[in-house]
């Protein structure tokens, strides 16, 4: 069995920097084998990461939705279920001490429950050959409710600094609680606090909604460069502010 993660929150906190950061760690750390995967449809933890992308189940989807419209065949007699199974394993990317794999979207308006469930099915698959999966999912709740990532372990919630950021992440964690999912921890990190520190609203707000506190990473210019210049975040410093900070959080979960 894999002792999964996910990782949670708001849009627009860094959850997604933090999330990158958090698999250099266990990858450095030779913690195992670690499969990451990008549920959200707005795929970019590849770009934190340093990667080019092979493709994404929804690419693949949509593929293979082309081919019926057509009435195509599948290569070499096919099945449609044989076909995506085939495409799938093409798409994974080997990194360096990780593999990653990517939802992506499809092609224009429509419901993305497809795609959900053939992640769904792929992590399901996959996560027996992984020490680790590391889920990275969309701003908000959806990936959640729907059960994608199974038997949870760790789940860590980031919001910003600001008391609505709090109020989300709260709705995630009882969202949590709710589905029954029963994770071994659940915890809460504060991105992107100018100079390291939570102002008094945002304490009172996290006590409100019960979160557990594992630390705050305090906002870093370097970061924003990085972006900026198209860098992957994961070759931020080791004696960067973010890295630090997460380096002590990591610890505290003790993966």
């Amino acid at each position: 069995m894999s002792y999964n993660i996910a990782v949670a929150g708001k849009g627009g906190t860094g959850k997604t920097s933090l999330t990158g950061i958090l698999i250099d760690y266990l990858t450095k750390e030779k913690k195992g084998e670690i499969l990451v995967v990008d549920a959200d449809a707005n795929a970019n933890i590849n770009d934190v990461l340093g990667m080019e992308l092979n493709g994404t189940i929804g690419e693949i989807k949509e593929k293979a939705n082309q081919m019926e419209q057509k009435r195509e065949q599948y290569p070499g007699g096919m099945t449609k279920s044989q076909y995506l199974e085939y495409e799938l394993n093409s798409i994974v990317e080997e990194g360096d001490g990780y593999d990653l794999l990517v939802m992506g979207r499809s092609e224009g308006e429509g419901c993305y429950c497809f795609v959900n469930s053939i992640l769904k099915r792929q992590i399901q698959l996959m996560s027996g050959h992984y020490d680790y999966v590391v889920m990275d999912n969309e701003a908000g709740m959806a990936h959640i409710s729907r059960g994608v990532l199974p038997n949870m372990q760790t789940a860590i919630l980031v919001s910003d600094c600001s008391r609505r950021g709090i109020q989300a992440v709260g709705r995630i964690q009882q969202l949590i609680e709710e589905c029954d999912m029963h994770p071994q921890q659940i915890g809460l990190i504060v991105n992107r606090a100018p100079n390291g520190v939570l102002n008094e609203g945002t304490k009172e707000e996290i006590e409100i909604q019960g979160l557990n506190l594992l630390g705050v990473v305090p906002q870093d210019e370097l970061v924003y460069e990085y972006d900026c210049e198209g860098r992957p975040t994961v070759e931020l410093p080791e004696d960067s502010p973010v890295r630090k900070a997460m380096s002590e959080i990591v610890k505290k979960l003790n993966l």
